[in-house]
């Protein structure tokens, strides 16, 4: 049979204080920032955006998650999510672009869904795909996205410069690096 020490009080509060602050590191805001779930990308490729929402604003349950498409991104299309209601806005492009041999010079460049809830206690994903256009490798393509609450919003809208650290950012959009396009070889 096991046994274990008697904690005595002294011992037994300093071990509850450690498990709060321990509990309490997690659910920094750090933690807390609407992320992508895959950060990398081939140009010139579809890519496929799952941005992981990790919070409600001050506590409250998020019903609005509103997505801006960077310029070149074009093609967007939004995933239906159960509970959510799907919007698109369509603007003109800052300049036109080819998509299977047709030029674009417009498209979706904001989607949003609303009338959720999404607990501040509870994590979820909204999902979108679009094209990635004439970038460089190295290049990054920010996601500026805002959580609206009843009485807030949180914003992750602040684009990460190159060479710049994305912590050193208090509220950073999401960001997709572009690689090298994938060439196949068929013989």
């Amino acid at each position: 049979m096991l046994t274990f020490p008697r904690l005595n009080a002294r011992t037994a509060c300093l071990h509850a204080s450690m498990s709060v602050l321990l509990a309490a590191s997690f659910a920094t805001p750090s933690f807390a920032h609407a992320t992508l779930e895959v950060t990398k990308a081939p140009a010139n490729s579809y890519y496929k955006a799952t941005i992981r929402i990790g919070h409600g604003c001050e506590h409250e349950p998020t019903n609005t998650v509103t997505v801006t498409m960077p310029e070149g991104f074009i093609s967007a299309k939004p995933m239906p999510k159960t509970g959510w209601k799907v919007e698109t806005v369509k603007a003109k492009f800052a300049k036109s672009y080819e998509l299977h041999g047709k030029k674009s010079d417009h498209g979706v460049t904001q989607i949003r869904w609303t009338g959720g809830s999404l607990d501040n206690n509870h994590y979820d994903e909204f999902v979108l795909r679009g094209r990635i256009t004439d970038f460089e490798a190295g290049a990054r393509i920010s996601f500026p996205i805002v959580q609206t609450c009843a009485n807030g919003e949180a914003r992750w809208d602040q684009i990460v410069k190159e060479g710049q650290d994305p912590h050193d950012v208090k509220s950073p959009a999401p960001f997709v690096t572009i690689e090298a396009p994938k060439h196949s070889h068929s013989h």
